[in-house]
């Protein structure tokens, strides 16, 4: 549920892990033409968004907070939260939502998209949202986009903020294409006010068999064993004189590349 002053969230896991390279949205219809926001004031419409590392089976919370950085109050704000897409881990193949996919859970009500109705919010204000996220033991591995939209009123105008994943590749493409290849953002072309942050969910198993585990544990006894050990053969000699340190080998690293630019690897 909502909740006043806004604290910065703990899940991390995927806040600026925006999935633009990965997936391309269903449309916002071009030439809307909603009013845009300054220039800088859309990103505090939407921020501190936060999403979990599920496991099959698991649930977390996917966190976020709406806030009004204009000098008046806004009414009838309406924010969403919803899945769109999905890319698979191993495989990276990019597509629709699978039928065994996360579900969202707010006030009740359980599907892939969550409406957070905020009502009004005067100037610099806020307001936090948590929003249960669950997914089933056969939810497949892989990465689930969160894209997020905000709408208000002020002044008697409409406006609306969209995330990328209310865009086609081929509309985004068109409004991000400067001239001589520069890159620039035209939210004429998009049809919003502003464009505001998406995030992931990612699914997969247990990273930490109970065998490790296991192993941990032993390693504590053994350490500990030690250190009593240690205590226990009292001062060592007052000459100065030591017993040659044991040999020692650096554990070997092992890296994971990505097969192209844009892959999404779980780690």
């Amino acid at each position: 549920m909502g909740r006043s002053d806004p604290r910065p969230s703990l899940r991390r896991l995927f806040v600026l892990g925006v999935v633009v390279a990965l997936f391309g949205g269903g449309g916002v219809a071009p030439g809307l033409a909603y009013p845009t926001v300054p220039v800088g004031l859309d990103s505090g419409f939407l921020h501190d968004l936060a999403a979990p590392v599920l496991a099959p089976g698991g649930t977390g919370t996917i966190t976020l907070t709406v806030g009004n950085p204009l000098a008046g109050t806004i009414s009838a704000v309406v924010a969403s939260i919803g899945l769109y897409a999905f890319n698979a881990y191993p495989g990276n193949a990019t597509g629709g939502l699978p039928t065994d996919s996360p579900t969202l859970t707010y006030q009740g009500r359980t599907g892939a998209t969550a409406t957070l109705d905020v009502g009004d919010l005067a100037s610099g204000g806020a307001a936090t949202f948590d929003i249960a996220v669950a997914a089933p033991t056969d939810c497949p591995s892989g990465a689930f986009a969160v894209r997020t939209s905000v709408d208000f009123t002020s002044n008697g105008t409409a406006y609306r903020l969209a995330s990328r994943g209310f865009f086609s590749d081929a509309l985004w493409a068109q409004a991000t294409a400067g001239p001589n290849r520069t890159s620039v953002l035209n939210l004429t072309v998009l049809g919003v006010s502003g464009v505001v942050p998406e995030t992931g969910v990612l699914v997969r198993a247990n990273p930490y068999p109970s065998v490790l585990y296991v192993v941990l544990a032993a390693a504590l006894v053994l350490a500990a064993a030690g250190g009593y050990y240690a205590w226990r053969r009292g001062p060592s000699s007052s000459s100065g004189a030591r017993s040659p340190d044991p040999p020692s080998q650096a554990d070997s690293a092992f890296g994971k590349s990505r097969t192209r630019d844009g892959d999404w690897r779980s780690s």
